[in-house]
């Protein structure tokens, strides 16, 4: 059987932005998983999280999803924070051996020492920014696309070893004509094409 390991990365700021998208978003996501033979297990990081139980559904799962809302540019601070405790809690046993260079084998280059290959993972992301600011060379992101925009993230899954299935991510998501439903078939559609 396949497992699943689903990151919920929202930090909660009390009738701002309250978690209700990212959990439908995390729902649907569940309902698509157990449909295709896979075992899931999740993580809520507002809901706190034991670091050594975390590190034990690291090592169980093929795929990592993480859902998450783009709080200025980034991860909300609670997001970066589990990453950061986790990832680096795994040293020599679950996320990464070393950074990869040898002093006796120039060809092992930086960012080489990871543990977690034969892992994937996908990236979901809620955003108000609109779609349009993206692979737009005029929008306020130059050009780049959702993937390069959160290329931190990218990095440090790569850095141990994970490889990246495509990205998913939600806009607008305070305009008035927000439509849960077709975002949720969104999501189910990439989930289809890319799994």
């Amino acid at each position: 059987m396949k497992h699943v390991l689903l990151l919920n990365l929202h930090q909660k700021y009390e009738g701002f932005a309250n978690g209700n998208l990212t959990k439908d978003l995390l729902k649907e996501a569940k309902t698509f998983f157990q449909g295709h033979g896979y075992e899931v297990k999740e993580t809520s990081v507002d809901e706190g999280y034991d670091i050594a139980q975390e590190l034990e559904k690291f090592k169980w799962a093929d795929l990592f999803f993480v859902q998450s809302p783009v709080y200025w540019m980034g991860l909300p601070w609670l997001g970066k924070k589990y990453i950061d405790d986790i990832f680096s809690a795994g040293v020599n046993t679950t996320t990464y051996a070393s950074d990869g260079r040898s002093r006796t084998d120039p060809s092992k280059t930086y960012g080489s020492g990871g543990l977690m290959g034969g892992k994937r993972y996908m990236l979901s992301f809620t955003y108000n920014c609109p779609e349009s600011e993206f692979n737009n060379p005029q929008g306020f992101f130059e050009g780049m696309s959702v993937d390069e925009a959160n290329v931190a993230l990218h990095k440090t899954f790569q850095f141990c070893g994970a490889a990246p299935y495509p990205s998913f991510a939600v806009h607008d998501v305070y305009k008035s004509e927000f439509e849960i439903n077709g975002v949720l078939s969104g999501l189910k559609n990439h989930l289809n094409n890319t799994l």
